[in-house]
């Protein structure tokens, strides 16, 4: 029996299998902004609409968005990075869609506004002073609440037309990446505290309980802030992962 001959890879297909290779090994980091169309067509040697359908390959496989007129910037993060609530990892699988595996994850806002802090610019290094504060309880299935988030995120045209949206309802994480605020590096503060009144309340808890209190800060390949995040989380369902790489020479 003759065997099938093996179909040619397509010219967009290279390009994209190596550019996914790039970006998957680190080479062009969570955030970066990818080279322009005319740059790749002229390392490739290869037409722009060439370039065209690799992006778009790298696009559907989400490790790349492309905006309009701004260009495309890198998607992907290998890292265990969860700007949402940081490197504190849930212990289970939880998700925030029905009709997957895992726990199904609810998310309550419980404040949503755009105030000035300036004693919090001034400590970030932020120019401006405003922030979209997102305040949100998350709740799984029979586990009751599982973390309270407070968020601030710096108040730009394309983060007030997301929460408009109702990307505050959602996944934070995806409503910042379509605000063009994608997280690449970030530090995180973790202890243990007992909840007060309100926040036990708040909770569902008893005052006094333990909980891990976590803060992140965000940043993008530039240094400039994607949000800082302050959670409470049941110890009963998170615990800290860290992750470690040596930095070149």
């Amino acid at each position: 029996m003759r065997a099938a001959a093996s179909v040619p890879q397509l010219k967009h297909e290279k390009i994209a299998q190596v550019l996914e290779a790039e970006i998957r090994r680190g080479s062009m980091p969570n955030g970066r902004r990818l080279p322009g169309e005319t740059a790749l067509a002229e390392r490739f040697s290869v037409s722009r609409n060439t370039v065209r359908a690799a992006l778009f390959e790298l696009g559907e496989a989400g490790l790349i968005a492309t905006r309009s007129g701004k260009g495309s910037f890198v998607t992907f993060d290998g890292n265990p990075l969860d700007i949402e609530l940081g490197w504190a990892r849930a212990r289970k699988a939880f998700r925030e869609a029905p009709g997957v595996q895992g726990a199904v994850t609810r998310v309550e806002v419980l404040l949503l506004d755009e105030i000035s802090d300036p004693q919090l610019a001034a400590e970030l290094g932020e120019n401006s002073d405003r922030f979209v504060l997102i305040d949100r309880l998350r709740s799984a299935d029979g586990e009751g609440v599982i973390a309270y988030e407070r968020s601030r995120i710096p108040a730009t045209d394309a983060v007030r037309e997301a929460v408009a949206a109702g990307g505050a309802e959602g996944s934070l994480a995806t409503m910042l990446r379509g605000a063009e605020l994608i997280a690449s590096q970030g530090e995180q503060w973790v202890e243990l505290r007992r909840l007060s009144v309100d926040e036990a309340l708040l909770l569902g808890r008893t005052p006094g309980d333990s909980f891990l209190w976590s803060r992140c800060v965000t940043r993008d390949a530039d240094g400039h802030l994607v949000e800082n995040v302050e959670s409470l989380l049941d110890p009963g369902h998170f615990s800290l992962h860290f992750q470690f790489a040596q930095s070149g020479a």
